[in-house]
């Protein structure tokens, strides 16, 4: 699946930059990146995508936990969080949504490869 389209939902610049070129790196594609989580809903209905990798706090009203929920009413797409907010109650509501992933910042490439490469696995069989 290495023509897979991920949707890169991170407030933080930097730390979005550096995503997409850990991304590219590994041979994926970057369908987009955004600093909202409405914007997020909003691209993965026209954006043909198959991993979010989606921060919790965002800039607008919207965390990550609750764009994801407002996707999941009518796409399925999975997502990898990836925050900097190990706070229990948000790993909680997470965990009640469902993900691939949990990951606490700072992103180490080599986990979040091991991360990617085990959805693909997991969409093969």
């Amino acid at each position: 699946m290495l023509d897979m389209n991920i949707l890169i939902v991170e407030d933080d610049k930097v730390l979005s930059l550096m995503l997409q070129k850990m991304v590219e790196r590994m041979g994926y594609q970057v369908a987009e990146t955004t600093t909202e989580g409405q914007k997020a809903v909003e691209l993965s209905r026209i954006l043909s995508c198959d991993l979010i990798l989606m921060d919790i706090m965002l800039e607008d009203d919207l965390d990550g936990i609750e764009a994801y929920r407002k996707i999941n009413e009518s796409e399925k797409i999975p997502v990898i969080y990836i925050t900097g907010n190990s706070d229990p109650a948000n790993k909680a509501r997470a965990d009640e949504m469902g993900y691939h992933d949990y990951i606490i910042k700072p992103v180490i490439y080599e986990n979040l490869l091991k991360s990617i490469r085990a959805l693909e696995s997991e969409n093969y069989k």
